[in-house]
């Protein structure tokens, strides 16, 4: 009785024939990133930065010295100068919508916007 138990359940998980299941991995290799500064942009507009200190598959991440950049209350999509310090930082993958290396970035002007001047 208990071997015929083993045997279902073996063969309900796959075990024994011959499939192996494929380990899912993530999109994106993080790890070339650790120890670096990175900027992160959150669903519903916050943004931060941070120097990576870990992370996991599901694109959950530890950022170490990190720093918010404050919106302006009248427009959530426009940033302010102003900054606050949050320090130590676990982010939850599910709102994570971009992350981008600090070095080499920098700010352009939209080209789809007509300058005035």
């Amino acid at each position: 009785m208990m071997l015929s138990l083993l045997a279902v359940i073996g063969s309900s998980q796959g075990v024994g024939d011959g499939k192996e299941k494929r380990r899912k991995e993530s999109i994106l290799d993080l790890s070339k990133y650790l120890e670096k500064s990175i900027r992160v942009k959150f669903a519903g507009g916050r943004e931060a930065a941070g120097i990576l200190k870990g992370y996991d598959p599901l694109l959950n991440l530890v950022l170490d010295n990190t720093t918010e950049f404050l919106r302006d209350p009248d427009d959530p999509y426009k940033l302010l100068d102003d900054t606050r310090a949050l320090g130590l930082v676990v982010c939850r993958g599910t709102s994570v919508v971009l992350i981008c290396p600090m070095d080499g970035m920098e700010a352009i002007p939209n080209p789809f916007i007509t300058q005035e001047g």
